[in-house]
């Protein structure tokens, strides 16, 4: 493996290294070197004069004086119009007439104009004069060196030729013409170069990145599968079909094709601000709610899923699971919501909205994820969204099976025809949440209402009598028995109600009687009275035994009492309240 970027932020010693590409002024001595201005045919050289500031000054003063007058700076715009001609040509005297022109000095802008015309002309016999200069040089060159013709000779003969010797001053100038080109070639070369080697840097930086990120991939156990072949490759006989990188598949092993396909992401080769690119993700989150529809003003109960850090590479691919996950959960809620057998379901592209009892309703949302971190977290919610994870896996579990069996390598007869649900054990838990709730509060109310007459009562309700390892193995284990519960009642610690429950509204009560059973809540409040009234019947009778004496007994919800020539008869405990208010009851007895 290639050595690992440097994390001192320090540049290689190769970076640092500074080539000086302009022309040197100076000498190895510190002095400053002479700019040449010409070489001349017999090797001498002209470089440029050295001139103080000052005598730049009066050189300049003098040329004033020279070219403008010695009385320059003391004329004024009125000297300069006195001095123009008063008199101009007549037109009168015919058009034949010579103009007169008389001599006046130039003023400023005149001089200028004059300059500016005359220059051009001036380097133009410059520039001629220079180059028969040059002619006449190289013509004399070549006479002196030319051979005098030979004789006519009758046989053939060789002559040689030789290439005149180049110019000292055209040499010098053409030297010169290289140097600068070689600078500024070497300065091309070396930004080239520059910018080649940080593009190489950046490169192995990003190729180590990759691999880094891959072995933290593959050391965090997620799925790794062959990428396809790039668009054009060839793909007939004898191609090489290798796949030369991979792709990331964070879905669960036993989720559908389609859900599979769309679980796939790659590490990103060039973009820096992400780590893994996901082609097909949706950054949706499933959203659970019940709702209270008796009471408008009763908050939500909310819940979806605790974000978790996407900065870190293992949490991106985390969120992205759960997100894909979710979608088939709600995949699957949508298609068995349309024909559940005891709940009214309302089904959209991203809302299930399910009736589920008389007062609740329950709802799954597809929401945007930064939507989904603001939710309240319940833990009825909690249990129906860790619920439906494990429901989904027991229906991956289900279709491995039938692919396993399809194939001849196992065969279980016992298996059922159809995958299990997901949705109707949710409905379920919820139908047998409301129940137990109205059971509750009814056999509360009749409990305090004993105790506030007086009578002794105690009652113990146990809503799940399975413990927690047999709870999951009702979610995981298709065919095992429902939820179930019970509550006892024990008035004045002598009379005994067993109720037991089963989920989603099954209710048993076990008398001393009898075992009954019960489809309502009204025949639930109708039983607890008979048992209340025979309950203070028996308590009557034993109140008369202990005080009286004689005979007490009770026949067909009545007592019936005798002692020495009287008899007592309680025919009816009459209650002015109904029970299920939880409301005092009166007894009233009737003598005979």
């Amino acid at each position: 493996m290639l050595p690992g970027p440097s994390t001192s932020g320090v540049e290689p010693s190769w970076k640092r290294i500074s080539l000086s590409l302009e022309r040197p002024y100076k000498d190895d001595h510190g002095e400053s070197l002479p700019i040449l201005f010409d070489i001349t045919p017999e090797g001498e050289r002209i470089y440029e004069p050295k001139e103080t500031s000052s005598a730049r000054l009066k050189d300049h003063l003098h040329r004033i004086f020279v070219e403008r007058g010695l009385d320059f700076f003391e004329l004024t715009n009125a000297q300069v119009a006195d001095k123009e001609p008063k008199g101009t040509a007549n037109l009168e005297n015919g058009p034949l007439e010579r103009k007169e022109y008389s001599l006046q000095p130039m003023n400023t802008e005149e001089l200028y104009a004059m300059r500016m015309e005359i220059l051009p002309q001036l380097f133009v016999a410059l520039g001629e004069m220079s180059h028969a200069k040059e002619l006449l040089n190289s013509l004399l060159t070549s006479s002196s060196g030319a051979q005098s013709p030979s004789q006519t000779s009758a046989h053939l003969s060789a002559t040689l030729v030789k290439k005149p010797p180049p110019i000292i001053s055209v040499e010098a100038f053409n030297a010169q013409l290289t140097v600068g080109g070689k600078d500024e070639a070497l300065r091309k070369a070396s930004f080239l170069f520059k910018s080649e080697a940080d593009v190489m840097e950046r490169s192995r930086a990003m190729g180590e990145r990759y691999w880094v990120d891959a072995l933290r991939i593959r050391r965090a156990n997620w799925g790794l599968i062959p990428a396809p072949l790039p668009l054009g490759s060839a793909t007939g006989k004898g191609a090489d079909r290798t796949s030369k990188d991979f792709l990331i598949s964070y879905g669960l092993e036993g989720s559908s094709p389609i859900f599979k396909r769309k679980a796939i992401a790659s590490i990103a080769h060039h973009d820096a601000s992400n780590e893994v690119i996901y082609p097909h993700r949706q950054h949706t989150r499933l959203r659970i709610s019940v709702l209270s529809t008796s009471q408008p003003g009763t908050p939500r109960q909310v819940r979806s899923a605790t974000l978790m850090d996407e900065n870190t590479l293992d949490g991106s691919l985390r969120i992205a699971q759960q997100e894909i996950v979710e979608q088939e959960i709600f995949t699957l809620l949508s298609r068995e919501a349309g024909n559940l057998p005891t709940a009214s379901a309302r089904v959209s592209e991203r809302l299930i909205a399910i009736d589920v009892a008389q007062s609740a309703e329950l709802r799954f949302e597809l929401v945007e994820t930064a939507i989904g971190s603001q939710d309240i977290a319940d833990t009825t919610c909690d249990l129906i969204y860790h619920g439906l994870h494990i429901l989904l896996l027991r229906r991956h579990a289900y279709a491995k099976l039938e692919r396993v069996g399809a194939t001849g390598v196992i065969r279980n007869l016992n298996s059922p025809s159809s995958p299990p649900p997901i949705l109707q054990p949710i409905i379920d838990f919820l139908q047998y949440t409301a129940f137990c709730e109205r059971l509750e509060n009814e056999i509360s109310k009749s409990v305090r209402a004993l105790t506030a007459m007086g009578v002794s009562a105690v009652f113990v309700f146990r809503p799940v009598g399975e413990t927690g390892p047999e709870l999951l193995e009702l979610l995981c284990e298709r065919g095992r028995e429902p939820t179930s519960g019970e509550a006892l009642i024990r008035i004045n610690s002598r009379h005994t109600v067993r109720l037991t429950f089963t989920a989603p509204s099954s209710l048993t009560a076990h008398l001393s009687q009898t075992t009954i059973i019960l489809s309502s809540i009204p025949q639930l409040s109708q039983m607890l009275m008979d048992e209340i009234e025979r309950s203070l019947l028996q308590c009557i009778c034993d109140l008369g035994r202990e005080k009286y004496g004689g005979t007490w007994f009770i026949d067909m919800n009545r007592c019936v009492a005798r002692w020495e020539g009287c008899i007592l008869s309680v025919t009816r405990i009459a209650f002015f309240h109904r029970l299920t208010q939880g409301l005092q009851k009166l007894p009233h007895l009737a003598r005979r």
